[in-house]
């Protein structure tokens, strides 16, 4: 099929070069023209920054753009593409505010956090779609189904439920791991140290519910480790590290 896309961060390089491989990337387009010629010349694409320059006879035409910036988008766009399929990427993103301006839409969302510097296993990632219409629902899984073995069609609400669940786990969960640097950074010990028990609590959470596999002082209620703790962070001035770590003690605690 011909794909565009709006955007050129992120979620738009991933996906635009894992489409590359079965599909034509017709168009690139970024506010910043710099952006869109740098990701066109890897998928072999025009940039552009107008979207009055971009060309219509497409299939599909992707947003992906931060979620505030999803309504200016489809505003300013609709108008040119009056019988493509246009779908955003978001997790968080209703699909009526493509819907309030344009009849063929659809989400394409995987369930994933990118990094320009790590490439990303497309085949067990999560693709999460939906579409306002039955035939784009099929397009979407024929486009999902050839990037990932794990395909669902969820609604706008199960959707951000899967989004905030992420926050939890992965946006929450990397920063406490900066926090748990920060800590050992103080004291000149190596974060290195830690790398084996981040990943064996990781698999364990993968495999097992996570509550039934809680570890720690919290857990065990024994308030002289906590005590010792939080008296650390206050030696080492982090009353803000002290106040999450007496909250999620707390909440563990409550918990369990």
């Amino acid at each position: 099929m011909r794909i565009s896309l709006v955007g050129a961060g992120r979620v738009a390089t991933h996906l635009a070069k894992a489409l590359h491989q079965d599909h034509e990337i017709v168009d690139i387009y970024s506010r910043s023209i710099e952006y869109a010629e740098q990701l066109a010349q890897r998928v072999s694409a025009r940039a552009c920054d107008q979207f009055s320059q971009m060309q219509q006879h497409i299939d599909v035409l992707v947003i992906a753009v931060s979620d505030q910036a999803i309504n200016t988008v489809i505003q300013g766009i609709a108008e040119y593409f009056d019988d493509v399929l246009i779908a955003h990427t978001s997790g968080s993103t209703h699909i009526h505010i493509l819907e309030q301006y344009h009849t063929r839409c659809g989400v394409l969302y995987p369930l994933q956090t990118f990094s320009l510097e790590r490439d990303i296993d497309w085949k067990t990632t999560p693709l999460l779609i939906e579409a306002s219409q039955d035939a784009d629902l099929s397009l979407l899984t024929n486009i999902a189904n050839q990037l990932s073995q794990r395909v669902y069609h969820y609604d706008s609400a199960q959707r951000l439920s899967l989004h905030l669940s992420a926050v939890f786990a992965c946006n929450f969960t990397n920063y406490c791991y900066d926090m748990a640097k920060q800590v050992v950074d103080a004291r000149d010990v190596d974060f290195s140290l830690l790398y084996p028990l981040m990943i064996e609590t990781a698999h364990k959470a993968t495999q097992h519910a996570p509550q039934t596999v809680q570890t720690g002082p919290a857990v065990r209620k024994d308030q002289n480790i906590i005590n010792m703790h939080e008296k650390m962070l206050k030696e080492l001035h982090r009353d803000d590290l002290k106040k999450i770590y007496h909250d999620l003690s707390d909440a563990i605690m409550n918990r369990i």
